[in-house]
């Protein structure tokens, strides 16, 4: 028979711990970033529920980025009360509600003094497949805290400031571990997806690389071919976040190694070690994630390939063209005073759109920290002739017109693209 034991901590950072028994952890929270939170929109919402005797508590990520000391960019509630409940309660008050799409999954979206509250009935899943699950409603926390995927994220927060945590997310989160909730393995087998989650919130979580348990990174190999249920869509969105995130290059090592690169598009034969190059320079260059990706790419082949499973934005595609094509043919001219010339007179030339994000992000793959500052401060200088003036000065064949605006705009940017019109114009007698 289980005994409640009781702990007394001391306080630390606005947290005050309460009690903990084996299956229920609470503490006091106190801090200003969850203070923060009480809008009046949020305290007519909380008043609503405690009328009408439902339980309303913050979910998920908002909870441990509070826990954190962070400000929450977006929280999510959870409650006792049904998806009809909560309509007939909001209909009654006088509350918009909008983009119910998630009600049939216990989701409604309340909207009150200009901000919005995405609201979900406490669940259990009754059938899953890897993919989707079939739910009922319930009013048991510990629940619906047992059908999340990490111990990090199955915590919920009172609005009161008492935590609930059953499976010990608080203490992973102190000691930056990354646990499932009970079985791994059934905690994967209910959504694959939920082994690039494992990933992504190690690399926002974990202090250090390779602080792994042994037993789980067994349980993600033995299951990684599952992900190729998976729509290409959700693994882009979580592999993303994982390639901004901190140990990023670890842990798409990790991937290969655990056989889960095959199931997700990354090409067979990727290039681990400019991967780890790349990354390292780039890594506080805000990069996107398909410029640390794009390293692994060893032709065009590999983005289409990738392309093909994950369904990647055209913009994103075209990024990771652009990279594998000029990584080694654009680079700063060492025998220039201007190391930024040829990068500039790529812009100068190009027709594509965006060109100069793109070759910021170009020079963030190569680690050219100095050249990106200056064009990231570089305003594109607009060329000074045009077709019009020519014709003014008596040239009225298109092709000997298109001749002479090549080479007054090569001689443009001999200059620096310092020479205004009436000099270029006047070097047409020589040419």
């Amino acid at each position: 028979m289980w005994r409640s034991v009781f702990l007394r901590p001391a306080v630390v950072n606005g947290i005050h711990p309460l009690w903990k028994t084996r299956s229920l952890f609470t503490m006091q929270l106190k801090t200003k970033e969850f203070q923060s939170l009480f809008t009046e929109g949020l305290k007519g919402i909380a008043e609503l529920f405690e009328k009408h005797r439902f339980e309303l508590r913050i979910a998920g990520g908002a909870v441990r980025d509070l826990l954190n000391g962070k400000q929450p960019q977006d929280v999510d509630f959870a409650t006792t009360a049904t998806p009809e409940e909560m309509k007939n309660m909001f209909q009654v008050a006088g509350i918009r509600m909008i983009n119910n799409k998630g009600e049939q999954h216990g989701t409604i979206t309340a909207r009150l003094h200009e901000q919005n509250f995405e609201v979900t009935t406490l669940r259990v899943d009754v059938v899953t497949d890897g993919r989707h699950a079939e739910v009922e409603f319930t009013t048991d926390w510990e629940k619906d805290a047992e059908r999340r995927d990490l111990t990090i994220n199955s915590m919920f927060l009172g609005l009161d400031g008492t935590l609930y945590d059953y499976f010990n997310g608080f203490e992973d989160l102190q000691n930056r571990k990354m646990r499932f909730v009970g079985s791994a393995a059934e905690r994967i087998q209910e959504d694959y997806l939920r082994i690039l989650r494992y990933f992504r919130f190690y690399g926002r979580i974990a202090e250090e690389p390779g602080d792994h348990e042994p037993e789980t990174l067994e349980v993600i190999k033995e299951n990684s071919k599952g992900l190729a249920a998976i729509s290409g869509e959700r693994i882009w969105m979580e592999l993303k976040k994982t390639l901004i995130g901190n140990h990023a290059a670890h842990l798409v090592s990790l991937m290969y190694d655990l056989d889960v690169a095959q199931y997700i598009g990354l090409p067979v034969n990727g290039s681990l070690e400019e991967l780890k190059r790349v990354w390292k320079n780039a890594q506080h260059r805000n990069p996107k994630p398909m410029t640390i990706l794009s390293a692994l790419f060893r032709g065009p082949d590999d983005v289409n390939k990738l392309d093909l499973r994950l369904k990647i934005s055209r913009e994103e595609k075209n990024l990771g063209l652009f990279l594998v094509k000029h990584r080694r043919d654009l680079r700063k001219a060492d025998n220039e005073a201007d190391s930024l010339k040829p990068f500039r007179d790529y812009i100068i030339d190009s027709r594509e759109p965006d060109v100069q994000s793109r070759i910021c992000e170009l020079l963030k793959y190569q680690g050219e920290e100095q050249l990106l500052a200056e064009m990231e401060k570089w305003s594109i200088p607009r060329f000074p002739v045009s077709g019009h003036d020519l014709r003014k000065m008596g040239i009225t064949s298109g092709k000997e017109i298109g001749a002479i605006l090549q080479t007054l705009r090569d001689l443009w940017k001999k200059s620096g693209y310092q020479m205004d019109k009436d000099e270029l114009l006047k070097d047409i007698k020589n040419l």
